[in-house]
């Protein structure tokens, strides 16, 4: 750190100065670093600097069975945990070949489409901080509480919820689950319209965040961009519809896509994604009603854990039980990718698999670690105020970043 340039300038002719953004500012929303040179209020160049919440996780799959994996990806995108949580649960089910039943997948997009709404809500929320307006922030929290009660019915956790389980779910969703998401249907609406509202055609808000650090199809394509920034730029590039999983052919919503690319753009995007999320879970509730009652995971005894009366009751049980949990099921030998859009991009898994207990390799495409490539570039020239929205608007999560 000591060795670079920044540092090493004593010109005593020098008039810019270095500034220190991050790891602990409290506007970067996570423990990562930009060193900037600032003439003035001016960004004249910036260098990021990442891992300083780096866990190996990557090295730590390697000596996990692939259930003791899942609460790894809790902790990467903790916005947005259950797409995490199911993504990798889909990769698994990929290598194994396992089909699920169609009531499994429309409740994993159910709570998918929850998590997205999440992960939204705290990104436009902050937006509205980081400009100036906190009241926005305050309604938006209330209603990511509403949504962790319903993550709270169906598996006990909130944030990191190591929600589900390969070929499904560990438990159906009760009434009570049902009720929560039909009431959550009800009542966020008008909050998300009344914050479009406060937002959408407020004067100075559109000043601070139009015109702000736009960005062009071919450069965010070219940085590898995905995710809502890449669709506010034009391209309607999602991994549901371009790359289906979880039967997410079967429903009906649009892709919301900007023209400039600039905070603004993504900030109307991610608004509109919100309204598309709703109207996926309620087409996925009415799918649910026709699909038949009590289904919940494939049936794959082989990866699937035995009821817990049965393990403390059963000898076979108890032993399949311990199979499972310890990865002492063969597995074939061969790699895939599987992908699902994240809320900030196509978070991606490439497994490399031996056949053994463990992924021989496993890597993981997290959107948050490619869309910041480009946040030092594009912020040379930026006033700092500037690039501080356009930090909330990029949405880096650092446990993403870091992974």
């Amino acid at each position: 750190m000591m060795n670079h340039p920044i540092f090493t300038d004593n010109d005593p002719q020098k008039e810019t100065i270095t500034l220190n953004l991050g790891p602990t500012h409290p506007a970067t929303h996570g423990v990562f670093q930009n060193i900037l040179e600032m003439d003035g209020e001016r960004i004249v160049s910036g260098v990021s600097t990442i891992g300083y919440i780096h866990r190996a996780f990557e090295k730590i799959a390697e000596h996990r069975p692939f259930y003791q994996i899942t609460p790894l990806t809790d902790r990467m995108n903790y916005c947005s945990s259950p797409i995490n949580n199911m993504g990798w649960h889909m990769t698994v089910e990929k290598l194994l070949g396992i089909e699920t039943p169609k009531r499994v997948d429309y409740l994993r997009v159910i709570v998918m489409e929850l998590a997205r709404i999440s992960d939204h809500l705290i990104c436009n929320g902050i937006l509205g901080v980081d400009t100036g307006a906190f009241t926005g922030f305050l309604y938006l929290m209330e209603e990511r509480e509403h949504i962790y009660e319903i993550y709270e019915e169906i598996c006990g956790a909130r944030l990191t919820t190591n929600i589900g389980r390969i070929g499904g779910f560990e438990r159906d969703f009760n009434d009570i689950a049902f009720a929560k998401i039909k009431n959550f249907l009800i009542k966020f609406p008008p909050i998300l319209k009344e914050f479009e509202v406060l937002f959408n055609r407020n004067r100075i808000f559109i000043e601070r965040t139009s015109g702000v650090a736009p960005v062009d199809p071919e450069t965010a394509l070219n940085y590898s961009w995905s995710g809502p920034i890449l669709r506010a730029t034009g391209v309607d590039y999602d991994v549901r519809v371009n790359e289906p999983y979880s039967s997410y052919q079967d429903f009906d919503f649009d892709i919301p896509v900007g023209t400039s690319g600039d905070v603004y753009d993504r900030y109307i995007v991610r608004n509109e994604e919100m309204w598309q999320s709703l109207r996926i879970i309620e087409q996925a509730l009415q799918k649910i009603e026709k699909e038949p009652k009590g289904v919940f995971h494939a049936n794959v005894p082989e990866f699937y854990l035995p009821p817990k009366e049965e393990v403390y009751n059963n000898m076979e049980a108890l032993i399949y039980h311990f199979k499972i949990v310890m990865g002492e099921i063969d597995t074939p030998k061969t790699e895939v990718y599987h992908a699902v859009e994240g809320g900030n991009g196509e978070l991606g898994f490439y497994l490399v698999n031996d056949g053994g207990r463990s992924p021989y390799r496993l890597h993981f495409r997290r959107p948050s670690f490619i869309n910041y490539q480009m946040y030092a570039p594009m912020s040379a020239g930026m006033l700092l105020s500037d690039a501080i929205i356009n930090m909330s608007s990029l949405n880096v999560i650092a446990g993403e970043l870091d992974a």
